[in-house]
């Protein structure tokens, strides 16, 4: 019988296992860059090099945070910003054919029991600020700021129904399972914040965006990039405290023993889940301390709280932009507000009368003050505030109980401010009925690629 030799059972597994420059246990030095590791309590915050610490960008920064407020539904540029003198005098007559045909919308059948006719807005337009913007009387606060901001006229998408828009809007690409924005920009230069997760979303509104966490979730990069919901009231993020009976010398040892097995399964596989692991540990027990100070909010000053519109201890999108101002400061890269309500048509109260007037009244003051709160402390030059949603609504009305609009994708608005963005200016235009682009189209990618420069990341 041959002799046995242990060596012709080795498989590469086993090589790279045991091999003491192998794959698991280069991730897993580079990881647990601090001598101090095994020794160090759970507490203490340098334990790990976070997969979200600070990385060195393409090129040098405009922007070093991004605060998105995404009006989820279809914020309507017709009855806010796109002024369409032409409109209003064809008010109720037929589109011309050729601006429809071969066009799809998402309620078809309501278009094929007549010709749809256009719709006049019964909101009152007026130049505002020096730079002259055209903004409607459903924004009174952010007609006030339109000198710090600028509006992109003539957005562009491909998509007509919400989830999938949205999830276009976020990722580029409607189908789920790409990383969102917050997510590359997350792996691509991490955070400064090391109490708190890179890429934070805030909800308001009635119900949550459709496509729901595929909106912020991280596709096929590690989920440590994920977006983290926050809750606004109660504790920030569910089961973060601790049960009763739980003593801190109890939590440490449960946490030394789950680092030490994470540590040693990641030298035998270097799977970056297990690192996300370990470091989704740690973070989460410095965010019981963290967390509960960002959310309370009642510790700003009344003029702050009133000039937001802010209650503390009552969930709402103003409270979502002063914490957004407060995640900011703390060195959050990426942080996502979505407020619900925005679809339009005009089926009962979700209209372009009582309906609009709620929705502008929920986010106009608080966000014109997130502006104003920003650039007098000195942070608006390094904050890229991005104002939108998925897409627009039709020039035509549709056939319902009151007034609305369809979707649409054509020609849309959305605005700028703050983060290399020159402000009090107007970019682009849709034609006299605001269907289509009339110059300058800005696609969603051109949108996402910009946003990703001014954060000094290449899109490509």
């Amino acid at each position: 019988m041959d002799e046995f030799n242990p060596l012709l059972d080795q498989t590469r597994r086993h090589f790279f296992k045991d091999c003491a420059i192998g794959l698991g246990s280069m991730a897993l030095g580079s990881l647990l860059n601090n001598d101090n590791l095994f020794g160090a309590q759970p507490n203490e915050a340098d334990s790990f090099v976070s997969p979200q610490a600070p990385r060195k960008p393409h090129f040098p920064a405009k922007a070093k945070s991004v605060i998105f407020l995404f009006m989820a539904g279809g914020p309507s540029q017709l009855e806010l910003f796109d002024y369409k003198p032409k409109l209003q005098e064809l008010n109720g007559k037929p589109i011309p054919e050729s601006f429809i045909k071969n066009k799809r919308f998402a309620f078809m059948d309501l278009f094929t029991k007549e010709v749809p006719k256009l719709l006049g807005t019964r909101r009152q337009f007026a130049r505002r600020g020096q730079c002259g913007a055209y903004v409607s009387d459903c924004l009174p606060h952010l007609a006030g700021i339109v000198d710090d901001i600028a509006f992109v006229r003539s957005v562009s998408t491909d998509v007509f129904n919400h989830a999938p828009a949205k999830i276009f809007v976020n990722t580029g690409s409607p189908q789920f399972g790409r990383p969102s924005m917050g997510s590359w920009v997350s792996y691509g230069i991490g955070t400064d914040s090391r109490q708190l997760p890179g890429f934070v979303v805030l909800l308001s509104g009635p119900r949550g965006p459709r496509g729901g966490a595929l909106n912020w979730g991280s596709g096929f990069l590690p989920t440590s990039y994920q977006g983290v919901p926050f809750r606004t009231g109660g504790e920030p993020i569910l089961n973060l405290t601790n049960p009763k009976g739980i003593t801190p010398a109890s939590q440490k040892q449960a946490l030394d023993a789950l680092r030490d097995l994470n540590a040693a399964r990641l030298t035998d596989t270097g799977d970056q889940e297990i690192a996300t692991r370990i470091s989704s540990y740690e973070l989460a027990y410095r965010m019981q301390t963290s967390a509960p100070e960002l959310i309370e909010i009642s510790g700003e000053t009344k003029q702050t709280l009133a000039m937001y519109g802010a209650e503390p201890g009552k969930p709402s999108f103003a409270n979502n932009c002063l914490l957004a101002r407060r995640l900011v400061e703390r060195g959050v890269r990426f942080i996502q507000l979505y407020h619900t309500d925005w679809d339009h048509h005009g089926s009962g109260g979700v209209n372009l009368n009582e309906g609009l007037d709620r929705v502008c009244k929920e986010t106009d003051q608080p966000a014109a003050a997130l502006i104003r709160d920003l650039k007098q402390r000195g942070l608006l030059d390094q904050t890229l505030v991005v104002w939108g949603g998925e897409f627009g609504r039709t020039p035509m009305g549709e056939i319902r109980e009151t007034v609305g609009r369809n979707h649409h994708i054509d020609a849309y608005t959305m605005w700028l401010s703050g983060g290399g963005i020159k402000p009090g200016v107007t970019v682009g235009a849709s034609d006299e009925l605001g269907f289509f682009p009339a110059e300058d189209k800005v696609h969603v990618h051109d949108l996402q690629a910009s946003i990703l420069y001014l954060l000094v990341l290449d899109h490509k």
